[in-house]
């Protein structure tokens, strides 16, 4: 009962289930889902993690879920906003529409950002804490078919260091982790096209990044190895940030 408490946000599958299975051993996992209930029921059977459902888009959702958890636990030690969609449909920039736009914006942006606020309140009243944002090269990489996507991923990037500098003199750090082309029901579909580009040369370590990479940096920074680089952006890319003659 004296290990840490991780919230890790769409931990059912994908980046999150693999961040929560890395940290079963050493912390106490609350993660949360929209969707998808069975998938985060096995979730928890295998890290004995506690299991909320949270629509981050809500503002009554998050309410309720920061309710719980200060109902159930004594501090949030370690956030990981992992929880994210895509667009529904890939659609070109010119066409795209405002309901799409509000769909992935609230998910992906303003959930965290309104939710990241709540947990980080909490925070500063014990003076600690680590925060991790998942957010993506979509944040830098346009992608003209998925423009809502980049907009919030974006905006997430920049949300991390907002945070960063407004916390660290609370003593807590704030890092954003920034996946590339990662194996998970995301990226899926488009999965054969990806590894034809790998395999042309689009990334320089030459193949597509799994959950588990993800999850040993978010490892890193929950063991505090990390702690004197707060606002910090680790690329776990395949080295596809670099730019290269």
């Amino acid at each position: 009962m004296n290990r840490p408490v991780a919230l890790i946000t769409g931990g059912s599958r994908g980046i999150g289930r693999a961040v929560a299975e890395e940290l079963a051993s050493t912390h106490r996992l609350v993660i949360t889902y929209n969707s998808n209930p069975e998938a985060a029921a096995e979730v928890a059977r295998q890290t004995r993690s506690t299991v909320l459902q949270c629509a981050l888009h809500s503002w009554e959702s998050r309410d309720n879920l920061v309710s719980m958890l200060r109902e159930r636990f004594e501090g949030i030690d370690l956030l990981v906003n992992n929880a994210g969609m895509a667009p529904r449909q890939r659609v070109d920039l010119l066409e795209a529409t405002e309901e799409s736009f509000d769909e992935v914006i609230g998910t992906n942006l303003k959930g965290p950002y309104f939710l990241t606020q709540r947990i980080a309140r909490w925070m500063v009243e014990r003076k600690s804490g680590r925060i991790v944002f998942i957010t993506s090269i979509s944040s830098f990489a346009a992608s003209v078919n998925r423009g809502d996507y980049c907009v919030s991923k974006a905006g997430l990037s920049m949300t991390a260091q907002l945070f960063a500098a407004r916390l660290a003199a609370e003593g807590i750090q704030v890092f954003e982790i920034q996946p590339g082309i990662i194996r998970t029901d995301m990226t899926a579909p488009v999965s054969a096209a990806y590894e034809e580009r790998i395999a042309a040369g689009l990334l320089p370590q030459g193949r597509m990044g799994e959950p588990a990479d993800v999850a040993r940096a978010v490892r890193a920074i929950a063991d505090g190895h990390l702690d004197y680089a707060t606002g910090q952006v680790l690329n776990i890319d395949g080295g596809f940030h670099m730019r290269t003659l």
